[in-house]
């Protein structure tokens, strides 16, 4: 399988190539020239396996053969070997036809863990058989750093440095990134906010002249395809367990930088009968902005009660403009240098083929504490305030209500006490059993200004592997 730039000008890499490139050269993102598309009958017969057995079937085209099928198989399942529960991602129903996928049993209590366990073996495999040496490099808004930094810690072929917004994350979250011991993990914690680091992370991509030489950068963040691969399987794990193929079901996803909900769209374009996906929103809102009203613009930056999805460019709306402009490079070149100047809106039969695709909710930090309350008060269910966007989204757009209606959990609510007490729960969530002490441990970061150089020069004096 070949991958190509959403901006036409880069060359088309293998699977291989694009684990380790990240950004493509032209700024775009890479996409499968074709994706795999299966019948009814292919994905009923995938309803008996497990997790891990699901998840090497869905990633096994995409890798094509630049790994043998049975080191493929083996990385896949040792990618989940450290997740909590059986179930991998066990479904609980909340209500009449209503349920959470809970996607926060991994190491770190977040969905980032699917995709990241996964990754940080596919480096550890690629870079040892090619005996080369990179620098991994990441912003987070809160999750997707430890995530990081818990698949790629154990690769002794690689530095890892994660630029996280100073003050702006929680303290788990915080502490999962900042107490993990190691000479090749770096923390940064940059006087910003994410949209600034992740900037930062895209204009190092575009010029690494400040490595030393014989070193690349490699992405983390979900501009690298492998991660939205990865993300795929859940909701084929999710539908066959609902009753997919013979019966269609609808996804809620919160949702910031737009890559968990991409892999949803790419599910249904595989074969997967979705009949709704609903982009649940905070109010750093401009994906719903966008589907409610056309017009893709940034905006100031709001602090809420959710903050890994406190973001003002949602990057991977660019791999759905891509095929709503129907794989024109040039057109979304252009959409995206006008976007970086302006507010833009896309041509009607665009817009519509997004509309057809998409539903979407905005939801406030009172409305996100008011879910968590009722849910609660109903099922005694806890949810974190990132979920509790997805439900109170997903009950907002709902259409059929005998399709079933599944909101993806994103994270545990240990790790957002203070909006789970906003709602009335009584005291901070609990941490689970491995993470007892995490409260106590030493933390190891550094403070930076928003400041290119100052960070990379930090970078190029701090690489060891």
């Amino acid at each position: 399988m070949k991958y190509i730039s959403t901006r036409g000008k880069a060359p088309a890499l293998n699977f291989e190539d694009v684990l380790l490139t990240g950004l493509a050269p032209d700024g775009g993102l890479y996409v499968p020239e074709k994706l795999p598309t299966y019948s009814a009958e292919q994905i009923a017969a995938w309803s008996k396996l497990s997790y891990a057995e699901l998840a090497f079937e869905i990633v096994k085209p995409f890798v094509d053969d630049c790994i043998p099928q049975e080191d493929l198989r083996a990385i896949v399942n040792d990618s989940y070997s450290d997740f909590r529960h059986g179930a991998i991602a066990p479904l609980v129903q909340i209500d009449q036809n209503e349920w959470v996928l809970e996607l926060f049993q991994g190491p770190t209590l977040a969905f980032k863990d699917f995709a990241l366990q996964m990754l940080g073996r596919l480096l550890d495999y690629v870079l040892e058989r090619k005996n080369q040496k990179v620098v991994v490099m990441g912003a987070t808004s809160g999750d997707t750093g430890s995530a990081a930094i818990q698949g790629c810690k154990r690769c002794k072929n690689l530095d890892i440095f994660i630029l996280h917004p100073y003050q702006r994350v929680s303290e788990v979250q915080r502490r999962q990134m900042t107490t993990v011991a190691g000479d090749n993990i770096h923390n940064i914690a940059l006087k910003g906010h994410f949209d600034h680091c992740q900037a930062m992370v895209k204009a190092s991509f575009a010029d690494q002249s400040f490595l030393p030489e014989g070193r690349q950068l490699v992405a983390v963040n979900s501009i690298n395809w492998a991660r939205i691969m990865a993300q795929i399987v859940y909701y084929f794990y999710a539908g066959l367990a609902l009753g997919a193929p013979g019966r269609k079901v609808s996804f809620s996803v919160p949702t910031g930088n737009f890559g968990d909900i991409y892999a949803g769209y790419l599910a249904k374009q595989m074969g997967l009968p979705i009949d709704q996906l609903v982009i649940a929103t905070n109010c750093n809102d401009i994906l719903h902005r966008f589907v409610s009203n056309n017009r893709f613009e940034k905006q100031e930056l709001q602090h809420t009660l959710s903050p890994s999805m406190d973001i003002v460019i949602s990057s991977n709306f660019e791999r759905m403009l891509f095929d709503g402009y129907e794989r024109d490079g040039a057109a979304i070149d252009d959409l995206m240098d006008r976007f970086n100047r302006e507010p833009v809106s896309v041509p009607d039969s665009v817009f519509a083929r997004v509309r057809d695709l998409f539903d979407s909710g905005r939801v406030s930090d009172d409305e996100t504490v008011a879910t968590i309350k009722s849910v609660f008060d109903e099922s005694e269910y806890l949810l974190d305030p990132h979920s509790a966007i997805g439900v109170h989204a997903a009950r907002a757009c709902w259409r059929d209500r005998s399709v079933p209606m599944v909101t993806l959990a994103t994270a545990h609510p240990a790790k957002f006490p203070d909006a789970v007490m906003k709602a009335g729960y009584p005291e901070s969530p609990a941490l689970p059993h491995h993470m007892q002490d995490l409260l106590t441990l030493p933390e190891r970061y550094e403070v930076l200004d928003n400041d290119l150089t100052a960070v990379q020069s930090f970078m190029a004096s701090h690489i060891s592997a």
